[in-house]
C-alpha cells in the first residue's frame, strides 16, 4: 500500500491569481478542476450543459455524469490494471473515485455506484469550492490565450470540433460507442432468474450474490442470436458509415455476426455460475447489474446495442426472466470523437502547435471512465506545476498512470492510433522471466514500488503525504 496523498492549500499569489480554463464538466474535467483548486489555483470550468445544449447520450445536466454504465471495473488492485490505477488514483486524492467509493453499489470486485448520486456528490464538492467558478456556456472556438485544459469528451460539439482540427491541422479521428438497457427490477421474474455473482466472488459491498442472472438453453440462444441478426438497426448518417466501434464496447447484435458462439464467450458467458432453481449450468447467461442506491434499477452487462426501440424491446424481452420486463432505458448508440494524441500532443499532454492548450480524458483517445479521469487528474497536477514554476516528472511507465500517458503520447503507433483501455501490455516487461500465473500480482508489485517512490518528492511546495 502506497501512503496516501492530501492536499493543503498552496499559499502563492501568482497561483492564487491565476485562472485556468477548463472547457467540459465531465470526468476529466471534474477531476482537473478539483486537482487544481485544491492546491489553490482559480478555475473557470465551463459546461455546455445547463446553458441549453444537450448532448445526444447525457441525461442530466449533473457534472461527471456516467453516460454508459454504472461501473469504474473492476476495484482489484492486485491483479487487475484498472484497479490498480483506481488505487494510484485515490492515492492522489481524487474526487471521481472518492465519490466513486461513497456510492458504492454491491458489484463483486468491480466499483460500480449509483450514476445519479454520484453525479449529485462530485456537483455539490466542486460548486462549494471557493477556487472553482462554474459556467454553464457552450465554447466554440479554442482560448488564443491563457491556460486551457479541453475535456470535452467524446461527445464534443461540433463547433469546438471544427476548431481543434483547424488548430491541429488534423481530422478529428471517430469511432462509435453503445449504451446498454436499463431494467426495473420489479419488473424481472426472479422465479426464474436468480442472484448470484461469477464464481460467487464476494465483493466490499456485496455477499457473492450482485448480480441478477437470467438463464438461456441452446434452443432460446440460438433464437435470440438470429434475433439480433435480424432486428432493425439504427441508421447511420452518411458521415458516420466509416466510423469504426471501440472494440470494448462492441453492440452486442456487431459481436453476434461475428459468430453464433461469440456472446457466450462474452458478456453472455455461463462459467461460474449455477441455476439456484435448478442446481444445473445454463448454456448462456444474461447478467444484470444493479444501478442505483435503491436497487430499483438493474443495468444488462454488455448488453450494448444499436437495435431500433421496438425490434430491442421485443428482443429482450424473449430472454428468460425478462419476459415482463419493463425498461428505464433503451440501449442506443452514440459517435465518439478524440484526436490522434501520440502525434498532436507533447509528453505533458500540451497541444504542440498551442502549448498553452491541454487535452484530457477521452477526446485523448483514452478509453474508460477511469481512464478519462486518471488523464485529468494528470493534467491538473501538470498545469499546477506549471504555474509554480515547477518541473513535472511523469509517473514511471511500470505504474497505472505511466503506462496509460505513455500510451497516449507516444507509445502507440499514430499511423493507427485507437482507444484504448489501461492494461497490463502498456505496461514494461519484465527482464527476468515470470511465470504466467504469478505475472499480475509482478506487475502490480513492482507498480506500487515505484508509484510510492514517484510520491515521495510531491512532499515539496503545496503537498503533503500523511
Amino acid at each position: 500500500m502506497t501512503a496516501r496523498l492530501t492536499l493543503r492549500p498552496y499559499h502563492n499569489t501568482k497561483a492564487r491569481m491565476t485562472q485556468v480554463h477548463i472547457i467540459g464538466g465531465g470526468l476529466a474535467g471534474s477531476e482537473a478542476a478539483w486537482q487544481l483548486a485544491e492546491q489553490g489555483i482559480k478555475v473557470r470550468l465551463s459546461e455546455m450543459r445547463g446553458s441549453g445544449e444537450m448532448t445526444p447520450a447525457h441525461q442530466t445536466e449533473g457534472l461527471a455524469e456516467l453516460v454508459c454504465s454504472n461501473s469504474f471495473r473492476s476495484d482489484d488492485a492486485e491483479k487487475n490494471a484498472v484497479g490498480l490505477l483506481h488505487q494510484e488514483m485515490r492515492d492522489l486524492n481524487s474526487i471521481i473515485i472518492g465519490e466513486g467509493d461513497k456510492h458504492r453499489l454491491p458489484a463483486g470486485s468491480a466499483l460500480a455506484v449509483d450514476r445519479d448520486h454520484f453525479s449529485e456528490g462530485v456537483t455539490k464538492r466542486l460548486s462549494e469550492h471557493p477556487n472553482i467558478e462554474i459556467v454553464r456556456e457552450r465554447i466554440d472556438q479554442l482560448p488564443e490565450s491563457g491556460l486551457t485544459i479541453v475535456a470535452t469528451g467524446p461527445l464534443t460539439a461540433m463547433t469546438l470540433a471544427e476548431s481543434i482540427g483547424a488548430a491541429t491541422g488534423e481530422d478529428s479521428l471517430a469511432f462509435f460507442d453503445a449504451i446498454a438497457p436499463i431494467v426495473y427490477k420489479d419488473s424481472i421474474d426472479m422465479d426464474i432468474a436468480w442472484m448470484q455473482s461469477r464464481w460467487d466472488k464476494v465483493g466490499p459491498e456485496g455477499d457473492g450474490k450482485d448480480y441478477i442472472n437470467c438463464p438461456m438453453n441452446r434452443e432460446q440462444y440460438e433464437a435470440f442470436i438470429q434475433g439480433l441478426l435480424d432486428g432493425e438497426k439504427t441508421d447511420f448518417k452518411e458521415w458516420e458509415k466509416n466510423t469504426p466501434y471501440f472494440e470494448g464496447c462492441m453492440p452486442i447484435e456487431v459481436m453476434a455476426s461475428r459468430g453464433p458462439e461469440t456472446l457466450r464467450f462474452g458478456p453472455m458467458k455461463p462459467v461460474g455460475l449455477t441455476n439456484a432453481h435448478t442446481g444445473q449450468s445454463e448454456y448462456a447467461v444474461v447478467q444484470l447489474r444493479q444501478d442505483n442506491a435503491l436497487g430499483t434499477l438493474w443495468n444488462m452487462v454488455g448488453f450494448q446495442t444499436k437495435l431500433k426501440y421496438g425490434a430491442q424491446a421485443d428482443l429482450l424481452k424473449s430472454i428468460p426472466g425478462l419476459e415482463n420486463a419493463e425498461f428505464a432505458r433503451m440501449g442506443g448508440l452514440h459517435r465518439n470523437t478524440f484526436i490522434n494524441a501520440p502525434k498532436l500532443l507533447d509528453k505533458e499532454l500540451r497541444l504542440k502547435k498551442a502549448p498553452h492548450i491541454r487535452f484530457a480524458g477521452q477526446i485523448t483517445g483514452c478509453e474508460g471512465y477511469v481512464e478519462s479521469s486518471a488523464v485529468g487528474l494528470m493534467v491538473g497536477r501538470m498545469v499546477a506545476a506549471e504555474i509554480r514554476g515547477e518541473p513535472f516528472t511523469l509517473p514511471p511507465q511500470t505504474t497505472a498512470f505511466g503506462a496509460l500517458l505513455s500510451h497516449i503520447t507516444g507509445g502507440a503507433d499514430a499511423r493507427d492510433y485507437q482507444p484504448m483501455n489501461v492494461n497490463f501490455g502498456l505496461f514494461p516487461p519484465f527482464e527476468q522471466r515470470i511465470k504466467k500465473k504469478e505475472r499480475k500480482e509482478a506487475y502490480t508489485t513492482r507498480a506500487r514500488a515505484d508509484f510510492a517512490q514517484w510520491l515521495k518528492p510531491l512532499s515539496a511546495e503545496g503537498l503533503q503525504l500523511a
